[in-house]
């Protein structure tokens, strides 16, 4: 990577809104690049910025929000039934056509941005050479068991403040706040402090998918509505390229969620990190990045 150059960042007309990117490293240097699928939905980029540090080795990095996350076109006046996973599919085509690398990249999709790699991929686009599936579901209704699962684990203290705040649909409440918390700092992130980025992901309000009813989550971000039975599990022999899966040990993206990838992708592999939890990619920085770049040098 020319060290010496800055980070470009630019929007992508996409229809009558616009989609931000930045692109950290040099597309031209012919190494294939990889382009970041943040999570969410309602999150930005900024929640997977350490990704960046891939750039070091050479290869183009770029990150983007998706419409109506970030630096993108928000829109607050849309039906439910816009925001759809179709949407953002398209979105990430007109990207790839707009940075002219839609004949040669690699794809990374953490949590939601997971479940939209993993859909773009079952559709075998003939320039995705290699995918990375990090801390995302196969399937909905197993992500909701599991999630409901690690709260039920949860000091009772604490799961009858949750309880009593989902019913009364008071869940921005500072005690329903704190209580959350307990979770979060189980499931999410394990660093003590929490680093700006993750900080910053939560005071946004728009990423806690993990705490409260489907119908609260459904109205702070309508797609999740729409997701709600979504699962890619029978679609994902499709998925022929070579893939590397991450996950953390205390992931609320547990074995039991993730295990579809690796039963139903035949070139797989996968990188467990045993300190982290759902963002092994600030929980464990460094051993993150050297895995996506071995995995990358490996295979492409």
């Amino acid at each position: 990577m020319n060290a010496s150059k800055p980070p470009q960042e630019g929007y992508a007309s996409f229809g009558a809104n616009k989609t931000w990117y930045r692109v950290t490293g040099d597309l031209q240097n012919g190494l294939t690049p990889l382009v970041i699928l943040h999570g969410g939905p309602g999150c930005t980029y900024d929640t997977v910025d350490a990704f960046k540090d891939v750039a070091a080795s050479g290869r183009a990095i770029i990150q983007f929000d998706h419409l109506g996350s970030g630096f993108s076109t928000r829109m607050v006046d849309k039906d439910p039934s816009f925001w759809t996973v179709e949407l953002f599919l398209e979105e990430l085509d007109n990207l790839l056509d707009h940075l002219r690398i839609s004949q040669g990249y690699a794809l990374l999709g953490h949590s939601w941005g997971g479940v939209l790699a993993s859909e773009h991929a079952v559709l075998t686009p003939s320039g995705l050479r290699a995918l990375i599936i990090a801390n995302a579901p196969a399937d909905m209704r197993t992500w909701e068991a599991e999630t409901l699962r690690l709260r039920e684990a949860l000091p009772e203290e604490v799961r009858q403040v949750l309880i009593r705040h989902e019913q009364a649909g008071t869940l921005q409440s500072a005690e329903s706040v704190q209580a959350s918390q307990v979770y979060f700092e189980r499931h999410v992130c394990r660093l003590r402090p929490w680093p700006e980025e993750v900080v910053q992901m939560f005071a946004r309000g728009r990423c806690d998918s993990a705490m409260g009813g489907a119908a609260q989550r459904a109205e702070d971000f309508p797609l999740l509505g729409n997701l709600r039975d979504w699962s890619i599990v029978e679609r994902l022999s499709r998925i022929q390229i070579p893939t590397l899966l991450i996950s953390g040990r205390y992931d609320e993206a547990t074995p039991t969620v993730v295990k579809p990838y690796l039963e139903n992708i035949p070139d797989i592999r996968w990188a467990l990190f045993e300190s982290s939890s759902h963002m092994p990619h600030v929980e464990e920085r460094v051993a993150c990045m050297g895995t996506v770049v071995s995995f990358l040098d490996e295979c492409l």
